[in-house]
This record gives structure tokens, sequence and C-alpha cells, in this order.
């Protein structure tokens, strides 16, 4: 993998910790706070790259568990990496398959050595180690890989808490190791240095994973000892699995704070949007979420008004945009009543059109994230957005009109 430059950059910082600033990797800048949308398998699900950037993602996230199941990482090599196969020109994170392995349930056991588990496509039988997700990883050519974790369901208890994040801990050791090696290998230089500033030239950037669940304890204790072995970035994991939004909350800000101002942080899993602020708000760089798409897939849309299922019998006779104060193609040219019937026909380009709605209100919302903490009012923009998604989207009924941005 050839060497190339990377940086990251804090620009402005607000109240309370937030901040902007910018990525720099060899397939481009990442305005930051930034929203990744999830490309599990290779793709957005219902877009192309081109319509993906048209929602103003500058950053997307492949998943290593199912791209190496398929097509298999020495396929995407032998294509040229992620960005040549899939058509992706921007840059790439990869998250480790961590989480996947979790999700699995009884198809998957997690040991010392890794996560063996059979394969939800066709039973086979694998062993995803912290090596092995590293060589996935850099098959996969993505800008940012992150470290395998072991990564539990909430609630668990403290003991076995601990220990995963023991476990996630030796195992960063393996793969920063097994990461090195290959790029050294490769002749592409190794990952910053630790201590050095964030822009030492790199062939892939690499994130280590703190968990500790809702223990802040546990997650001080993680923090401190992931940042002591010198990683690019570093991604917050183990949380939005089940816990409260306090206990959520409090863990991230634990974290947060033993974490090196002059590095990326990435809170894994958020996308909902007041996780989105509330992150923001607690120093977070970059989120990721299927939340947005998967919702969109079903026909709810994020609005201005709050979650809109226009899939509801309400909207069969309503001729009024998605989202009256929404700009995007969706809402410049169709109606509700458009989408509930293409919905209900079971077309394609009901969801698409969704899906291209629900990406470029996030996006919508991250840039007015960052234009809130460059004017430090990211609190009024808050307040705002919890006025119309304050409750659970599960929960949520469409509320009265508001102006977020």
């Amino acid at each position: 993998m050839a060497a190339a430059g990377f940086a990251f950059a804090v620009v402005a910082e607000g109240e309370g910790g937030a901040r902007t600033g910018t990525i720099e990797t060899p397939h481009g800048r990442v305005a930051t706070p930034a929203f990744m949308p999830v490309g599990t398998q290779g793709t957005v699900k219902g877009l192309t790259p081109g319509e993906v950037a048209a929602t103003g993602s500058a950053m997307v996230l492949a998943n290593t568990y199912h791209l190496y199941l398929r097509p298999g990482h020495d396929l995407v090599a032998a294509a040229g990496g992620i960005h040549r196969f899939a058509g992706f020109n921007c840059p790439v994170l990869t998250d480790s398959g961590g989480f996947q392995a979790m999700s699995l349930g009884e198809l998957a056991r997690v040991t010392e050595e890794g996560a063996a588990f059979r394969s939800h496509i066709d039973g086979s039988r694998h062993l995803l180690t912290p090596e092995l997700a590293m060589e996935v990883q850099l098959a996969l050519g993505s800008d940012v890989a992150v470290t395998l974790d072991q990564c539990l369901p909430y609630p668990a208890p403290r003991a076995a808490v601990q220990d995963a994040a023991d476990r996630t801990l030796r195992w960063a050791e393996r793969a920063l190791v097994a990461q090195r090696a290959a790029l050294d290998r490769a002749g592409a230089p190794a990952s910053t240095p630790a201590g050095a500033p964030a822009s030492t030239p790199a062939g892939q950037w690499l994130f280590g994973i703190v968990q500790g669940g809702v223990f802040d304890e546990l997650r001080v204790a993680a923090a401190r000892a992931i940042v002591g072995l010198g990683f690019d970035g570093y991604a917050v994991g183990g949380l939005l699995v089940g816990e409260s939004k306090a206990e959520m909350y409090a863990a991230l800000e634990a974290t947060v704070a033993e974490l090196p101002a002059g590095r990326p942080r990435y809170l894994m899993g958020a996308g909902y949007p007041t996780d989105l602020v509330a992150g923001a708000a607690r120093g977070v760089d970059l989120f990721d979420c299927v939340m947005p798409t998967r919702l969109a897939r079903h026909g709810a849309l994020l609005t201005s008004e709050g979650l809109v299922t226009v899939r509801n019998a309400r909207f069969a006779r309503d001729f009024g945009p998605p989202d009256p104060a929404c700009d995007c193609p969706t809402c410049r040219t169709h109606s509700r009543a458009y989408l509930r019937h293409l919905f209900h026909a079971s077309e394609v380009l009901g969801l698409r059109l969704a899906t291209f709605h629900n990406l470029y209100y996030i996006q919508g919302l991250m840039r007015a994230i960052r234009e809130a903490i460059a004017q430090k009012s990211l609190p009024a923009l808050h307040e705002r957005v919890l006025a119309v998604y304050g409750r659970s989207p599960a929960k949520r009924d469409p509320g009265p009109s508001v102006e977020l941005w």
C-alpha cells in the first residue's frame, strides 16, 4: 500500500468540549463532526456513490465482517481496493467485525484467540482474530481501520464487562503489531507514532476502540490503556446497545475526557438526531449508524416535524412535500401521498427517495452542528432538536412543525 498523507486538525472549539475540525485522507477532506452512512456490503443501500455524495456525505463506512464473507477481501483487493470496487470517491472507514460477532448471538463464541463464528450466509466456520481483521481491512484498502473488539449487549455483569475491556486492549496490541508489520512489508510507514502530531504519512490510519460498558471507572482505565498504545484515533464502542440515554452520555463523557485532543474521536453506532447533537457537544468527531437508511426502507422520514411514517393511511391524500423545510430533490419534486403509493406498491423508487432524503436531512443537521459550534450556539440547537426528537423513534409521533436550522 502506497504511503499517503493523513492529518487531523481542530478548527474551532465551542462550549463544553465541542469542536469542529478536518480530517485529511488520500481520498479527500472531511469536515467534522461528520456522519458516515453505512455501506455494509460496499453499498449504501438504494443509492449510487454519486447520490450518496450528493446528500452531503463526505465519508462512508464499510463492514469488515460482511465483505470478508462475501465477496471476500482478496477479490476486493484484486479489484484495486474498496474505493475502486465500489466506486467510492471519498474516504472509507471499515469497522472490525466485533459488533457483528456480538449480534450473531449463538452463532459466535469469543475466546482469547478471537471470535469464532458460523457464517450467517452458508453456515461455514470462521475465526476472526485481531490479525485477520487487520489483514481484511488492509486488503480492502480503507482509509481508516479499527481494531477488533469484544462488544457486549446491555445489561452485562461488571466482571464480564471488565474481561471484555481487557481482552479488547490485548487484541488492540495485537492488531497494532499486525498492521505495522504489514505496512512495513508493503513499504508504507506504519501508524502515527505515539506522541507525534496526527499528520504523519501512513498507508492506513488505525483507531483503537475503548470498551467498558456503562461503568465509568472501567471506561477511564480502558481509555488510558488504549491511548498509551498510540493509535491514530479512538473509537468509543459498546454504547447504544440498550442502555439509557443518561448512562450512555455519562460513559461517553468519562471516555472522551481521557482521549487526546489532537486525535479524532469516533462514537460507534450513533445516528439519531438527538444523539448526534449530544455526542458533538461532548467532543465527538465521527459518527455512523444504519438508522437513517433503515428507517427510510420502512417508509419513515426524518423531518423538521419529527419522524413521519409515510406508509400510514393518513398520508394517502397528503400532496404536500415530505418535509416542507427541506430542499432535497425528494421534497422539491414529490409528495407524501406519492411516497406512500410507492411503498404500498413495493416500488424500489420509494425507498431510494426516502433514503436520499434521510441522509440529506442528517447531513444538514451535521452542517448545522458545525456552524453552531463555531458560533458557540450548540446548546440552543440541541434544544430545538430535542423539541422535535426528544422521545425514542419507536414511540415518536410526528410533532408540530419546527424549523430546526
